[in-house]
């Protein structure tokens, strides 16, 4: 994809520092500073035009959201969506959002071993072709990198409409051993999922009645022990009567 900015954009992200940010590498490990607190960070990997880690800063103001893209121009809408959801709450810039300029390739760079507790991928470019298969976000290259970035309540969440990209990549978490929960063939089929932020690539489709498919990986050792628990909580339950029930 190519993006025809307006001419002074590179200047006008400079002139950001306070939610922009050009190079990461000096922030490798020192995110929690950059925000000012120790809350968790929570990074989406191709953001686009930035709706939805807006949103989710806004919704969620305990916890410091990145998102990354590689294109000054979406840096730059993304920044305009940030300020129309902060704004109105009274602030001039968002107090828990960064939008980060990079090229995912490289996300050891950017980040500390330990240092992410959620990824999201949102709509991923499904690369169709399988020589470029090494090019998707959920290739086994990429998810180990994730795996070694995110903490003990780590977590992958990621939805597409690319229903051979859901394929590769339920395989792709299959290869890594990474336990996975809440897939969803379907995710709206039964009514519009308004509890979950919608990308603006997925309220397009949704509006056209296009499928999305969506599934959260669990993969940090708290998350692991959390997910076991619940199963095995779900099992007993599933296996007493219903007077049972009735007594709890």
């Amino acid at each position: 994809m190519r993006l025809r900015g307006r001419k002074g954009i590179r200047e006008e992200l400079e002139r950001q520092p306070d939610m922009i940010v050009l190079d990461a590498v000096p922030h490798k490990g020192n995110w929690r500073s950059f925000f000012g607190n120790d809350w968790p960070i929570h990074v989406e990997l191709g953001m686009g035009k930035g709706k939805f880690i807006s949103e989710m800063s806004g919704r969620n103001p305990d916890i410091n959201y990145i998102g990354v893209d590689m294109y000054d121009e979406l840096i730059r809408r993304a920044g305009e969506k940030a300020k129309a959801v902060w704004e109105p709450k009274g602030y001039d810039r968002p107090p828990n959002l960064a939008l980060l300029r990079a090229n995912i390739e490289g996300i050891e760079t950017m980040f500390e071993p330990g240092e992410i507790e959620r990824i999201y991928l949102n709509f991923s470019d499904p690369w169709p072709k399988s020589k470029h298969a090494r090019r998707r976000l959920t290739h086994p290259r990429f998810l180990a990198k994730y795996a070694e970035l995110l903490n003990a309540k780590g977590e992958i969440h990621f939805k597409t409409d690319s229903q051979s990209l859901f394929e590769f990549s339920l395989n792709s978490f299959a290869d890594m051993e990474i336990p996975l929960r809440s897939i969803a063939l379907d995710l709206h089929k039964e009514r519009l999922r308004d509890d979950l932020v919608l990308t603006e690539y997925e309220a397009k489709f949704v509006g056209k009645g296009k499928n999305i498919f969506r599934l959260e990986a669990v993969i940090g050792e708290e998350a692991l022990a959390a997910h076991r628990q619940a199963k095995k909580a779900a099992l007993a339950d599933k296996g007493k009567t219903a007077a049972d029930r009735l007594n709890d």
